[in-house]
């Protein structure tokens, strides 16, 4: 869905834990050019969803930002429909499929 987006790294579990084998413990990754980390929370406690953490992506231009918006909303949930703000064209919030939160601004130019 994001352009110029790639893993750059990334750590699984193996058999001696502490996590599930094959599961994710480390990654390092882009989005549209900009680098993002996730660490596994490994613990007895469930962390759920929530849109405390979200991820704030630059899209380019408005169809990169409809497309984006359109994609990321399909099955999952809009949080703040798109809108004009100081300092952005446009800025939406929107949640994915799986709970994930992503926060998409296009700046003024």
């Amino acid at each position: 869905m994001f352009e110029d987006s790639q893993i750059l790294a990334m750590v699984k579990y193996d058999e001696n834990g502490p996590g599930t084998p094959g599961s994710v413990q480390h990654s390092i990754f882009t989005l549209n050019g900009q680098v993002f980390m996730a660490i596994d929370v490994n613990g007895d406690e469930e962390l759920p969803m929530n849109s405390a953490m979200s991820l704030y992506v630059t899209v380019k231009n408005s169809l990169e930002m409809e497309r984006l918006f359109n994609g990321l909303k399909k099955e999952g949930a809009i949080l703040m429909p798109k809108t004009e703000m100081p300092h952005f064209r446009e800025f939406a919030w929107v949640q994915d499929k799986f709970g994930v939160s992503f926060q998409l601004a296009l700046p003024e130019k």
